[in-house]
């Protein structure tokens, strides 16, 4: 029998709303980038969604969901969430804003539920690829159960 893994608060947060999800774990000894885990993988770049936190000009936070072989466009992520301007918070910060480290960080289950924003891309698939929350496990679901879960909206964010 397989050893049951342990929950990380983003499946216990799908598991509460009924979504359905898959999970998948890899060895993942240091993080170095979200591309280097889907070749590892064999995984698409277009299906693999990584998790990236910004601040705007008013001290809020913003959470934006892309793909990993994308660069964030800093003025269209600002027009989208209202603020003049956004910018990526330091990686030191990263577990004290969303209680996640870097390389498990995913837009379910922060410490507090912030805007989010789904690249549209993201709707081209019936399930995407995101991080599970914890290092070595991914979670596979589909893109409009992100969006109802976290509050979400789709809009075009990358370069």
């Amino acid at each position: 029998m397989a050893k049951k893994e342990n929950k990380t608060n983003a499946m216990r947060i799908l598991d509460k709303n009924k979504i359905s999800y898959r999970i998948k774990t890899y060895e993942c000894d240091e993080f170095i980038d979200g591309i280097h885990i889907a070749d590892m993988n064999g995984d698409s770049y277009e299906q693999s969604f990584k998790t990236l936190v910004t601040v705007g000009k008013t001290g809020g936070y913003y959470v934006f969901v892309i793909p990993i072989d994308q660069e964030i466009d800093m003025k269209k992520a600002a027009k989208e969430v209202g603020e003049k301007s956004v910018e990526m918070i330091h990686v030191k910060d990263i577990n004290a804003v969303t209680g996640y480290i870097r390389g498990g960080c995913t837009p379910l289950g922060m410490k507090k539920l912030y805007p989010t924003v789904i690249q549209e891309s993201a709707k081209n698939f019936e399930e995407i690829i995101i991080s599970g929350g914890k290092l070595g496990m991914q979670i596979l679901l589909n893109p409009l159960d992100l969006a109802k879960t976290v509050n979400g909206k789709f809009a075009d964010v990358i370069k």
